[in-house]
């Protein structure tokens, strides 16, 4: 499961005021719930993509701070995919998820990236990656 930060100055909840419906439009129907780590998600048991499995999104809100993007994307093996015949599926599904996040987020894949980077280098300045 990852999480991630909105841009400076905005809130999810701005960026994405329906969540499921932004899950729907991007991945397919949204069949129920699930609780991770205190957070309620959008389940998706049967995305329309064949290169997915599942797909769990929504936010994890913590209380005083501001509510961030949590997602997990479960996906098929790659020979799997390919077997089938739906070799096309996985750039398809890339840009999908990249699109789903930047909508979410307002942050592009570097800058996901580089967000996650100072998040781990934080994590490692202090003692057991307590903050």
């Amino acid at each position: 499961m990852k999480e991630y930060k909105m841009r400076r100055g905005e809130h999810l909840e701005d960026r994405v005021p329906d969540m499921k419906a932004k899950v729907e439009e991007f991945f397919g129907e949204v069949t129920g719930t699930e609780e991770h780590n205190g957070h309620e998600l959008y389940v998706v048991d049967n995305p329309d993509n064949p290169v997915f499995e599942k797909i769990l999104a929504g936010a994890a809100e913590y209380s005083g701070k501001k509510d961030k993007l949590a997602v997990h994307f479960e996906e098929r093996e790659a020979e799997e995919v390919i077997a089938e015949g739906h070799a096309d599926a996985a750039a398809d599904a890339v840009d999908k998820k990249n699109t789903f996040l930047l909508e979410a987020t307002g942050r592009d894949a570097k800058a996901r990236r580089d967000s996650m980077k100072r998040q781990v280098e934080d994590d490692a300045e202090t003692p057991d990656g307590v903050s």
